[in-house]
């Protein structure tokens, strides 16, 4: 029989907010005192759905940019937690079994993607959704008889703690959630106002009746009144491009069609616009490769090591915070050729030559200092990407017979045509026609035997490590602006984080059918005569004009801007902060992210002081963490589960500490 109910809540029930329920229940049992009865509030507009972001209703031609295999939401032996580690299956896994023994609350479509999903095929992310939407019963049907569930289909819009030291949430709806003992943030992707150049460009639509689509989550935008054959200009070439890209194409009806000679070609339906696109450096995200390394395969660093993440931590604990052009990007670096090598020679020869070449590569790098090219010589910044072979790293490069027109080339990888491939709009496009085709070859190469693919992998491999070295004040605010966030992340996102091999060739029969056009090099975009004019500045001798026009790319997290109401009625009443980060030579530099502790991250009012009992997580405190809109993947010591585990022992423990005070 239950005497005493304690109360918390989570507002935001994204991947990150579930991870966190889930975690609840888990260490319910250890931290809960006999009697106690544990109620925990759901708060999300799309509570039932799987969260705004993933939500099991939205279009499924969208895709996720994760293999299905490297998906989970549960715990497993190799995370770094103090909780109990309870099972669960990845997203493959539940695939499979609803696919081997269905089940009659699982709709159609998601059972007939679950038939034909393979362990390495990317899901749609409606059926990610309706995971998560699996995971929050499953997390309801097993919790402990002392923990209940209650689920409010709304947006939080205020958060005040109350006279007797509580909290209380009020909801959109009217509602008010009160005797809270904890609550956790987790709010995810949130609604910003426009930025100054943005704001220009909706007043030029506005007064000239055109359409322009800020940054925006595709799924969340209406595009039906967009009409077929209309020029439409996307900006960007990133992931959210592609979301548009497939909603304007498949999305209306055409399809794409794998000939005999394995050619893929688009077949219209007729009702596509006409899409121009183009962004600052002119070609789509890097396709991922074919996945090789299972569910938790991942590239062990040799370089960014336990030691040397203990060492720059320490140092930045002490104040003396890292700087990432000199002390973190040179490891990334021998990280990333190191593995690009092996697998050179591994193709060429064998397994056995890539280990000993790997061994002498290793003992040329730590006898070397980076060795930069003539631009990095002059002033300033420099070109972090003009880093060279030294003698001794081209003397092993030579022993292997590696020729130096294959040697490592960030310049050539992130700027990959030549000034005479954009001499004009017409050589740029058949340079990025044989581009597209060569992306495609690499990929299927995979990353693990395909030399290149398996080097960018290393990025992605590498976001714990990396993760460790910059939050929390690893940086100098002024590196963490200049080098990580304005240089590094961008590049980062290029080379690690692109779609499905499948969406380059898709991008490649549009191409081949007149559907889309793509512009040169750095697009730029003019109000002109009442329309949009886009053009490129690499190659100007083209210039389009248009009714419609898309910014595709989705808002950077920035408090200062946010409308979300609750972040914007904490920061009103001082009850939340943007994160400040001490640059080099006094002062700050102020971030775009909520300032939290260090884990178990509570949030942090103005005067610097942490509420006991109030939690953020995720996509908000991005700049004190980094990369917090990835996912949740097994067998790697996720970070994120690590985090949702110290979280919801906080919460339980802030709960159970607030009774034992009020008896006191």
């Amino acid at each position: 029989m239950f005497t005493e109910q304690l109360q918390l809540a989570i507002i935001g029930l994204g991947p990150r907010g579930l991870s966190v329920a889930e975690r609840l229940c888990a260490n319910a049992d250890a931290l809960l005192a006999p009697g106690q009865e544990l109620v925990i509030h759901l708060i999300d507009p799309h509570v039932f759905h799987g969260g705004q972001v993933w939500r099991s209703t939205q279009d499924r031609v969208l895709l996720m940019n994760t293999v299905a295999c490297q998906v989970t939401m549960f715990v497993d032996d190799t995370v770094d937690c103090e909780g109990p580690v309870v099972s669960g299956p990845n997203l493959y896994e539940w695939a499979r079994s609803i696919a081997l023994v269905g089940s009659p609350s699982v709709p159609e479509a998601v059972r007939a993607e679950a038939l034909t999903l393979g362990p390495d095929d990317y899901p749609s992310r409606a059926f990610y959704g309706s995971y998560l939407q699996w995971v929050r019963d499953r997390i309801i049907w097993t919790a402990p008889p002392a923990v209940s569930f209650t689920s409010h289909q709304a947006t939080a819009v205020d958060l005040r703690d109350t006279p007797n030291g509580l909290q209380e949430i009020v909801l959109s709806t009217g509602e008010t959630i009160g005797e809270l003992q904890s609550v956790v943030l987790a709010l995810g992707h949130m609604p910003h106002r426009l930025g100054e150049a943005e704001t220009a460009l909706s007043r030029f639509a506005d007064r000239h009746d055109l359409r322009y689509i800020t940054p925006s989550n595709p799924a969340d935008v209406a595009l039906a009144d967009v009409p077929a054959g209309e020029a439409v200009i996307l900006r960007g070439l990133g992931l959210t491009f592609f979301d548009y890209m497939a909603l304007f194409t498949i999305g209306r009806g055409g399809t794409f069609v794998r000939e005999p000679d394995e050619t893929l070609t688009y077949l219209p339906s007729g009702q596509e616009p006409r899409l121009i696109a183009g962004s600052r450096r002119g070609v789509p995200f890097h396709a991922r490769g074919k996945n090789q390394k299972g569910s938790s395969g991942r590239h062990t660093p040799r370089y960014l090591t336990a030691d040397v993440i203990e060492r720059l931590r320490a140092r930045a604990d002490a104040g003396t915070p890292a700087d990432f052009r000199r002390d973190i990007w040179p490891l990334i670096d021998r990280e990333v050729r190191t593995v690009y090598y092996a697998a050179l020679v591994r193709e060429r020869q064998c397994a056995c030559d890539a280990e000993e070449f790997t061994a002498l590569f290793a003992t040329a790098q730590a006898a070397t200092v980076p060795v930069f090219g003539a631009r990095e010589e002059q002033s300033g910044f420099g070109d972090p990407l003009a880093i060279a072979e030294s003698d001794a790293q081209q003397n092993v490069l030579a022993k292997f017979d590696i020729e130096p027109e294959r040697a490592w080339d960030w310049r050539n990888i992130a700027a990959p045509y030549t000034d005479d491939d954009i001499s004009s709009t017409h050589r740029f496009r058949s340079w990025l026609r044989s581009y597209l085709d060569n992306e495609v070859r690499e990929a299927n190469k995979g990353n693990v035997v395909g030399p290149r693919k398996a080097a960018l992998d290393v990025l992605r491999d590498l976001r714990n490590e990396i993760r460790l070295l910059v939050d929390h004040g690893g940086l100098s605010g002024d590196s963490y602006r200049d080098e990580l966030q304005r240089w590094y992340m961008p590049l980062n996102a290029f080379l690690s984080i692109g779609p499905p091999a499948e969406r380059i060739e898709q991008f490649a029969a549009l191409m081949d059918a007149g559907v889309l056009e793509v512009l040169g090099p750095d697009l730029r975009v003019d109000c002109s005569d009442g329309r949009f004019v886009a053009y490129s500045g690499a190659c100007p001798d083209l210039a389009v004009a248009a009714t419609t026009m898309i910014e595709a790319r989705l808002p950077e997290t920035d408090v200062h801007r946010t409308t979300d109401p609750l972040l914007r009625t904490l920061l009103d009443r001082g009850e939340c902060q943007p994160y400040r980060m001490p640059i080099r030579g006094g002062g700050h530099w102020v971030a775009g992210g909520v300032a939290v502790t260090r884990r178990p991250y509570r949030l942090l009012d103005a005067a610097d002081r942490p509420h006991p009992r109030r939690f953020a997580f995720g996509v908000p405190t991005e700049s004190v963490h980094w990369v917090t809109a990835a996912g949740i993947r097994p067998g790697v010591n996720s970070v994120i589960l690590g985090d949702a585990d110290a979280i919801a022992r906080a919460g339980l423990r802030a709960a159970t500490d607030h009774v034992v005070e009020r008896s006191a």
